[in-house]
């Protein structure tokens, strides 16, 4: 227990401290949040998918698992938005699009290590695209592909697989300046969590409790069916199921708020899931370490 302990404190630690610097400060966390989709995730992005060693083929399989797991959880919990009187694309998509960036990869990194870092890179890319494609499509009824290819995450993806694929070196230097940036993206994204929870209003907090169990429980189920689909070879199918209970993503959040989908109520889906995640996710690390 202590492992998992020393596992999750220090990602917790710094979603507190940003919760707590900006209950006394109220920063403005826009242009950071912006850097930080602009530059220091594409930065981490591409550094680990450039990154010598990395194979593309090893990680196909774990890539499908997390296609089904992402999908599959808005099956499992398509049910649960009739008895709630809820619609779909309210509810549906906190369930399916879960934290894979901002708590996903940190876990990974403390769990099982850096060498575990590609592995959740490309489950963090899985969900991201399907995000912006399938969720974008839920909330607005339209895709639009040209707008896909100017995000600089697709940008960074589709350079570090090219960059895999065909073998080339990276200067050394260019590559540890990229790699450096990349570095600040990890405990931005969790200051900026900590951040992000103190905008919220729980006065939908029974639409949040019921997120908050379907989230998680809806993930795993399909990560166990996954499993069952595909052969995963050595800790990644521990890695699938860490990223199968993950909570909802601040991004559905502020989709939702953008496209005035009843922000209210994405927004207690997605606080209360991610404080219910300090249970869940120490319990499904004790399971699979």
């Amino acid at each position: 227990m202590s492992q998992v302990f020393n596992i999750v404190f220090p990602i917790f630690a710094i979603v507190l401290l940003g919760y707590l610097y900006a209950r006394r400060f109220g920063p403005d966390m826009a242009s950071a949040n912006r850097l930080n989709i602009e530059i220091f995730t594409p930065a981490l992005i591409f550094s680990v998918l450039s990154a010598e060693g990395f194979e593309l083929a090893r990680y196909a399989e774990l890539a499908l698992a997390g296609v089904i797991v992402v999908l599959g959880s808005g099956l499992v919990a398509w049910p649960v938005t009739r008895l709630l009187h809820l619609r779909p694309k309210v509810f549906l998509p906190p369930m399916m699009f879960n934290n894979s960036g901002n708590m996903g990869l940190p876990l990974a990194l403390f769990a099982f290590g850096e060498a575990a870092l590609p592995a959740a890179m490309v489950l963090f890319l899985v969900e991201n695209t399907l995000h912006f494609t399938v969720g974008n499509a839920m909330l607005t009824g339209h895709v639009n592909p040209l707008r896909l290819l100017r995000l600089p995450m697709l940008i960074a993806t589709l350079a570090g697989i090219a960059v895999a694929a065909t073998g080339f070196q990276v200067p050394g230097p260019l590559h540890e300046a990229i790699d450096l940036l990349g570095q600040i993206a990890i405990p931005l994204m969790l200051f900026a969590l900590g951040v992000r929870m103190t905008d919220v209003d729980l006065s939908d907090w029974r639409i949040g409790v019921a997120g908050a169990v379907v989230c998680p429980l809806s993930g795993l189920v399909m990560a166990w069916l996954a499993l069952h689909v595909v052969t995963l070879p050595g800790i990644q199918p521990a890695q699938l199921l860490v990223f199968a209970a993950l909570p909802p993503a601040v991004l559905n959040f502020m989709l939702a708020e953008r496209y005035a989908v009843e922000p209210h109520k994405v927004a207690a889906m997605v606080l209360l899931g991610n404080l219910a995640s300090l249970l869940v996710i120490p319990g499904v690390l004790y399971a699979v370490l």
